[in-house]
């Protein structure tokens, strides 16, 4: 393909091509981690906690000690502690 409109065709169907396949990728990922989740719920584990864990793990921990001292206030502020 050539230039059509100042766009280099060929590059820009490169890019939406290699896009496509990185979100089928993505689909087959995610389509595996909800199977996961749902070997975990049938052995018993709580899977909403467990996606709670995986949020955690993923941050900092400065970050994740920020925010659990910022939830604590919280909860005293409205009565929760």
């Amino acid at each position: 393909m050539a230039d059509a409109g100042g766009i280099a065709a060929d590059r820009l169907k490169s890019f939406i091509e290699r896009i496509e396949r990185l979100e089928e990728e993505k689909a087959a990922i995610a389509g595996d981690i909800k199977e996961v989740y749902s070997e975990a719920k049938s052995s018993g584990f709580e899977t909403k906690i467990m996606r709670q864990i995986v949020r955690l793990r993923k941050m900092e921990p400065q970050e994740r000690s920020e925010q659990e001292q910022l939830l604590d206030v919280y909860k005293q502020a409205i009565g929760m502690i």
